[in-house]
């Protein structure tokens, strides 16, 4: 079956198609704050020599990480389900990018989730070995001062003892396959932190009106 993954939480988005022999071809895009990710995708369908038809099942990275990019992969994949009737497989950006972590060196995978604040998580043999948890950004500096290893995408470019790791649609795309899928409006994004909204107070009369 022929994997169409898009994994698009970070700066570095990706679109990947895996062949049903395995073979693995993925588009990169990064640079921009848009995302053409129709362009992507047929990019990496054209290179795999795949029809959108044969697209057999889809697979996207739930985050933690960009907003707008989760919600985007999200949508698309909901439309593509509606319109071929396609499994989708979710599969969070924490797991992708231990899948690409190097191997035998325990790290602290972080991925900046605003105000001052981290989603943290431990990596070690390519997979999580630890709770997802907000960790704020002083206590994150101060375990990088005490020797650990914090590694994920779109850090401060003055952590300079911290590895980018970025996580791919390629590694997005060997996860989900043989997962079971589902309904792809039933795939929540990974949040550590509850949305808040704070009503507006009434319009202000000026003094007169009427």
């Amino acid at each position: 079956m022929t994997l169409l993954a898009l994994e698009l939480s970070s700066d570095r988005r990706s679109v990947a198609v895996r062949s049903a022999g395995g073979d693995i071809t993925e588009v990169v895009h990064q640079g921009t704050r848009g995302t053409p990710l129709f362009a992507m995708i047929q990019e990496a369908l054209d290179r795999a020599g795949v029809a959108r038809g044969d697209v057999g099942a889809l697979a996207v990275g739930l985050g933690p990480g960009s907003y707008t990019g989760i919600r985007l992969a999200l949508s698309v994949a909901q439309g593509w389900q509606l319109a071929a009737g396609i499994p989708v497989i979710g599969v969070g950006s924490l797991e992708v990018m231990a899948a690409v972590a190097p191997e035998d060196v325990e790290l602290l995978l972080a991925v900046d989730s605003q105000r001052d604040e981290f989603a943290v998580v431990e990596a070690l043999g390519r997979r999580l070995c630890g709770v997802l948890r907000l960790m704020p950004r002083r206590m994150l500096e101060q375990a990088m001062a005490e020797g650990g290893r914090v590694a994920g995408p779109d850090l401060p470019p003055a952590w300079s003892g911290a590895r980018g790791i970025y996580p791919t649609a390629a590694a997005l795309a060997q996860l989900a396959h043989g997962r079971p899928g589902g309904a792809a409006e039933q795939l929540t994004p990974v949040y550590l932190r509850e949305t808040a909204f704070v009503k507006a107070g009434g319009l202000a009369r000026a003094p007169g009106g009427d």
